[in-house]
């Protein structure tokens, strides 16, 4: 029988515990909270559950030796150390994070250990990669460019559970969803580079419909031009990645960064209250009338929805904080994580869309759109847990089943990998629905 570890037990790792069992595969979780393991492996007899801290490294070498592969699913900060010991005992290892360039550094290591390090296996990164590549290598094996790409996605609740003024609900990382409202962006339109910087990050989101949702916003996710190499689109003039939000978000978001309340520079919080909290990040002393201190602040009117949502999140109350010295990253991202956690009894839902501009050597061009929305269930499996833990499941079982043969450091880009995952995510209902032939008024502007 084979050994997986799996390595972490958060919001997304119940789907490829149980995928895994049921394949037949013996599946070790070795997690801080040894009782969070246990409910995901819900008595199966070859599910183990293990307590285990990442200061255990003496414990997580033997962990390693013991199995025929590793998922790392522990924040990205450790994904190193997970790989240090499949080196050294030449173990498959897989994660579902962004391959970050000291991962990349590995890929010499990894060959000489004749183990792969396959990276980027989730939702976003990867079925992102996954579909893309796809269409992309159709189009190259047809003599085509491709000339425009758009890749979006946005983990959110589902329309009728979106029901607070920033019109969303976590359903994975909470801090990690607020912590990436400090990145910037970069992305290339008409073969010029645009720089986003963190503060207008969320200033001019673009407008795109989505069936079945209505109008979503898109703010720019991190550095698209990287994507070029990635993708092996030289050709492309146009190329930006994004996050979908309901409308609501990025004004909301943009007025808080104006206000450096993701900041994470700590600042003196003894004996204050939110709105004592507000008054100092502006220069006031008097927490008194805050909203509309705020609002002139900011140079808006005082009934913005922005301070709408701000006012609901508690921003403006005079409830002490109960601390002496923190960042406002923690102090808004706490605020949020308890006001807007998704309901047991609400679904959430994954939205994916690429958009391509094709042009081919008889002058021919069409634009190609392929998209995904995705449902979770609610008291189950979270959509978004589903798509990020799914592709890896699958990953791992064609990594022992010796289906992939490729040895170093890897994103799921190659036919071989990325056919295969797709084709079986589509026996599991989580299918891109591509769409040839559209006309150049679908474009995205």
């Amino acid at each position: 029988m084979k050994k997986v570890l799996i390595l972490g037990a958060g919001l997304v790792v119940r789907p490829i515990v149980k995928h895994l069992l049921n394949k037949g595969i013996q599946v070790t979780v070795a997690t801080r909270t040894k009782s969070k393991a246990e409910e995901m492996i819900a008595g199966h007899p070859n599910g183990i559950a293990v307590a285990w801290t990442v200061e255990d490294e003496e414990t997580l070498s033997q962990m390693v030796a013991g199995h025929d592969l590793s998922v790392s699913l522990l924040p990205y900060l450790h994904h190193l150390l997970v790989a240090k010991y499949c080196l050294l005992h030449k173990k498959n290892m897989v994660t579902t994070s962004y391959v970050k360039p000291e991962m990349q550094a590995l890929d010499a290591q990894a060959k000489e250990a004749g183990i792969i390090i396959l990276n980027e296996l989730g939702l976003d990164p990867g079925i992102d990669h996954m579909s893309a590549m796809r269409i992309i290598d159709n189009v190259h094996n047809k003599g085509g460019k491709i000339e425009e790409f758009y890749s979006i996605c946005g983990a959110l609740p589902a329309p009728e559970a979106a029901s607070n003024p920033f019109k969303y609900k976590f359903s994975w990382s909470p801090k990690g969803v607020v912590m990436a409202g400090n990145n910037d962006g970069k992305y290339m339109k008409d073969n010029l580079e645009v720089y986003v910087p963190t503060e207008n990050l969320f200033k001019s989101p673009l407008k795109v419909n989505f069936p079945e949702v209505g109008q979503l916003e898109v703010y720019p996710n991190r550095d698209s031009i990287s994507y070029i190499e990635i993708y092996g689109i030289p050709e492309v003039k146009t190329i930006q990645r994004g996050t979908f939000r309901y409308k609501g978000w990025c004004e909301t978001l943009h007025a808080m960064k104006q206000l450096n309340l993701i900041s994470y520079d700590k600042v003196n919080l003894l004996n204050k209250t939110y709105a004592d909290f507000i008054a100092q990040q502006i220069g006031e002393t008097d927490s008194s009338g805050i909203r509309q201190k705020v609002a002139a602040h900011l140079g808006m009117n005082a009934d913005a929805y922005a301070l709408d949502a701000m006012e609901w999140l508690g921003l403006f109350s005079n409830e002490p904080l109960n601390r002496t010295e923190d960042s406002p990253y923690e102090v808004t991202s706490d605020l949020m994580i308890a006001k807007m956690e998704l309901g047991q009894n609400e679904r959430d839902m994954v939205a994916m869309q690429h958009t391509f501009l094709a042009t081919y050597p008889d002058g021919k061009q069409e634009v190609i759109r392929s998209r995904m929305l995705d449902f979770g269930t609610p008291a189950t499996d979270t959509s978004v847990a589903r798509t990020v833990a799914l592709p890896a499941a699958i990953g791992v079982e064609m990594i022992l089943a010796g289906q992939i043969t490729e040895k170093g450091v890897f994103r799921p880009v190659l036919p071989g990998i990325y056919n295969p995952i797709l084709d079986e995510l589509e026996k599991l209902d989580i299918c891109m629905v591509e769409e040839y032939g559209l006309p150049l008024s679908e474009r995205i502007s």
